[in-house]
């Protein structure tokens, strides 16, 4: 029991919340890699491999929650560079050799293993965003500098991101403005910005739709403009075709997806008797959590999705307690990305969103996003412990002023003990924890 407290410290609630979704995850993979046993030929290779990458992430997110939050603010030195440079490597890549998947360049290849820049610099975005609106702040919100310098970071690397992924940039700049609304960003500033989005994206969808797809597909890195029009159009066109007509190659992912979870009712089928998972040919990732629906019904997806806001309440919570604002903006600024991508991956599954492609974060089979995902986790668990410290040192200098309160015979020399039993309570509150 003494060996369990010593690997996993920092908040309970937070470990079971990831250890559930990881339990869920290892069933439902398991069960929608079909496909990937079909083409290979083997049950329990893809299992097997997903399995192990959690094994890895669990080793992640056990070394980050054990690392002092303040180490965080020194990630992004060459996070950031490493991936606005790898992002800008492999789309020129994909612009210049052609070498996509599914349309889009988002991976790349280093010694055998294949990873997404764009997860590094997610990570590196969001640390970065936390620590200018941390230093920025004053009595009355945060600086015109602040803004300026996020702004300019995130340009940056969403303008990297959105040629090849736009759901990603999306994403990603949609919570580093929540973080700036959290950050006490002036009102006025994220008004016109918002503003200023939501005009450029009708323009864009506007020029998308009314432009000919052989137009679009001339334009120097539109090569996904066609693609986004068909999903925009399919999204919003009111005429629908039976489900019949759908197949793999053309709108099937959709149509079964729909299909999965009006089959599944209260209960479900229950785990491994899913249908539509061989008829899906990403059920194992983008469209897991119709899988959820279909093999657990009502009740599994509603558990989930109530997971995911447990996960955002609870980092609430914590970052409430945190009496600096470097690591309460960061865990909200996480959770924040991972609860935003989480209900718009189901969102997608539902029919309530356009098909785009993000994973169900900790639950959808992946590499780079599992680890990275898990070390999103070990970051709001070193928060975690020292607010933790934080608390037991509050409840030390109550029980010391309990004892002053009470009196003593030698009043004098209560004081002077009480004074030095609190001189280690004052020096972690006005400087940054030391973790033991």
């Amino acid at each position: 029991m003494d060996l369990l407290k010593s690997i996993f410290k920092g908040d309970k609630v937070i470990w079971i919340i990831f250890l559930v979704l990881c339990l869920i995850s290892i069933t439902e993979v398991f069960s929608a890699a079909s496909t990937l046993t079909y083409k290979s030929g083997d049950h329990w290779g893809p299992i097997t491999q997903h399995s192990i990458l959690l094994m890895v992430g669990a080793v992640i997110v056990v070394l980050v929650h054990n690392i002092p939050y303040k180490w965080f603010q020194v990630f992004p030195v060459f996070l950031l560079p490493i991936s606005i440079g790898l992002l800008a490597f492999v789309m020129l890549m994909g612009f210049f050799t052609g070498n996509r998947v599914n349309g889009a360049a988002r991976w790349m290849t280093f010694m055998g293993f294949q990873f997404q820049p764009s997860e590094i610099a997610k990570m590196a975005v969001v640390i970065v965003t936390a620590f200018i609106l941390s230093k920025g702040q004053d009595e009355d919100g945060a600086s015109p500098k602040a803004f300026k310098r996020i702004m300019i970071i995130t340009c940056i690397v969403c303008g990297l991101i959105l040629p090849e992924n736009y759901s990603t940039g999306m994403l990603l700049f949609s919570t580093v403005y929540l973080m700036m609304f959290i950050g006490r960003i002036p009102a006025r500033k994220l008004l016109i910005l918002g503003g200023g989005i939501l005009a450029a994206g009708i323009l864009f969808v506007s020029f998308l739709l009314i432009t000919p797809n052989k137009t679009l597909e001339k334009i120097p890195m539109g090569h996904r403009f066609t693609t986004v029009k068909a999903r925009i159009t399919d999204f919003t066109n009111k005429e629908k075709v039976p489900a019949a007509k759908f197949d793999i190659e053309g709108d099937g992912q959709v149509a079964h997806a729909r299909i999965a979870v009006a089959t599944s009712h209260v209960v479900g089928k229950g785990p491994g008797n899913s249908v539509q998972r061989d008829f899906l040919s990403q059920a194992f990732s983008d469209f897991i959590y119709a899988i959820i629906v279909e093999e657990l019904g009502l009740v599994g997806g509603i558990i989930v999705v109530f997971l995911y806001i447990c996960l955002l309440v609870r980092v609430g919570r914590i970052a409430k307690k945190c009496d600096r604002t470097f690591p309460a903006f960061l865990i909200v600024g996480i959770a924040l990305l991972l609860v935003t991508q989480a209900l718009f991956n189901m969102m997608i599954a539902v029919g309530l969103a356009p098909v785009t492609g993000q994973p169900l974060p900790l639950i959808s089979k992946g590499g780079t996003s599992t680890f990275i995902n898990c070390a999103y986790i070990g970051m709001i668990l070193s928060v975690s412990r020292y607010t933790a410290k934080l608390d037991e040192q509050k409840e030390h200098d109550a029980q010391i002023m309990m004892q002053v309160e009470a009196g003593s015979t030698d009043e004098e020399g209560l004081n002077s003990d009480a004074q030095t039993a609190a001189e280690p309570t004052a020096k972690i509150l006005n400087s940054d924890a030391e973790f033991e």
